[in-house]
């Protein structure tokens, strides 16, 4: 979806968003606060971007090209209207130049940069708290230092034991989660509330996502020899016979193919919109997800593994369109070759933002 509003005729037309005086007035400006939400004619939603001072554009997390803004007459008012599906929750960031920027009228932040909007009728996610772009997430008391031989370099992996701690919850691309969307405050609140069991978070960062996050076994031997003896050792309760997989493209991808190759070690994996394009190849090309459906991992399945004792949650947006078919395919290969599996789509598309309730959602469900 990358349909523009034409511009405004007047400034009345801002009024339709609940935005008093002329465009650029200290009364308009105080007003204005998130991205603002209306019907669009024929179903959908128009939102209102609004950014003070320069040139700039809107850029969306994989939903959208670019859009550009608009002045208003010769005032600091530069603004977009942008034409929304039903059920988005998008992230976006203000373009200037060579330089992004959160929104400033939007409390909704994610990380330093970035700010989340959603359309009034996408699902609430519960547990996941409104934090600005300005502040500074808490994170776990424990930490790794893991100097790895197989994958080499150094990294330092956090540990969380959630309600005390328990079964432990590996997260893929760890750093995410602990700096731009806060899963150890959103874990410990569903904990709370009794829909997930105490579970213990392991924050795995990633250096080479192509590398060490596609189909080869480095990085799975490294996690099985190396880190959870680690993890074993840090003083934390942690349950390594019920270890969940969560991991989201590249990570969902890496997930399920530990599950392949590694049965003794992953069981239980919830995956959100796995890159199941990826073949040895596929990032080469001018159009990586053009290639085979299912790619690697459905060429693997179709060998027809024995999955009976495997629990694994797929979900994925449904608005990233060209993944659905990859996705379709393998789990319905996973299913047919005895996995036990849940399948759902988000309000999205390619975004964290939308697989923050999913990755709540299918822990528990995979640990149930």
């Amino acid at each position: 979806m990358r349909l523009v509003a034409a511009d405004m005729e007047d400034a009345d037309a801002f009024a339709g968003f609940g935005l008093p005086g002329a465009p650029g007035t200290d009364e308009f400006w105080a007003a204005a606060d998130a991205p603002a939400t209306k019907p669009a004619a024929g179903g959908g939603w128009v939102t209102l971007f609004l950014w003070r001072g320069s040139e700039a554009r809107v850029g969306f997390e994989s939903w959208s090209e670019p859009v550009p803004l608009r002045r208003w007459a010769d005032s600091d008012c530069w603004y977009a209207e942008v034409r929304m599906p039903e059920r988005l929750r998008v992230t976006y960031q203000f373009l200037v130049d060579d330089a992004a920027y959160a929104d400033p009228l939007n409390p909704a932040g994610a990380g330093g940069d970035r700010s989340i909007v959603a359309t009034p009728d996408a699902p609430e996610q519960p547990h996941w708290p409104v934090v600005g772009a300005d502040e500074v997430l808490p994170l776990p008391r424990t930490r790794i230092r893991w100097a790895s031989e197989r994958l080499g370099g150094r990294r330092t992996v956090r540990v969380h034991p959630a309600g005390g701690g328990g079964p432990v919850v590996l997260l893929l691309d760890g750093d995410d989660w602990l700096y731009l969307h806060p899963a150890m405050t959103a874990f410990d609140s569903a904990v709370a509330s009794g829909e997930i069991p105490p579970v213990t978070l392991v924050f795995l960062p990633a250096k080479d996502r192509a590398g060490e996050f596609t189909c080869r076994p480095e990085l799975w031997e490294a996690v099985r020899d190396e880190l959870l003896p680690l993890v074993a050792e840090s003083g934390v309760p942690a349950d390594l016979d019920r270890l969940v997989v969560a991991g989201q493209s590249l990570g969902g991808l890496s997930a399920l193919y530990a599950a392949l190759e590694f049965p003794d070690l992953v069981t239980r994996v919830a995956c959100q919109s796995g890159s199941f394009w990826w073949t040895p190849d596929a990032l080469g090309l001018a159009d990586p997800l053009g290639g085979p459906i299912g790619g690697t991992i459905a060429a693997r399945l179709r060998e027809r593994p024995d999955l009976s004792g495997l629990r694994v949650a797929f979900d994925v947006g449904e608005h990233e369109t060209r993944m659905l078919s990859h996705c379709e395919l393998t789990e319905t290969l996973a299913e047919r070759a005895g996995a036990t599996i849940r399948v759902s789509r988000s309000a999205s598309g390619h975004d964290r933002a939308g697989w923050r309730h999913a990755l709540l959602r299918d822990v528990a469900w995979a640990l149930a």
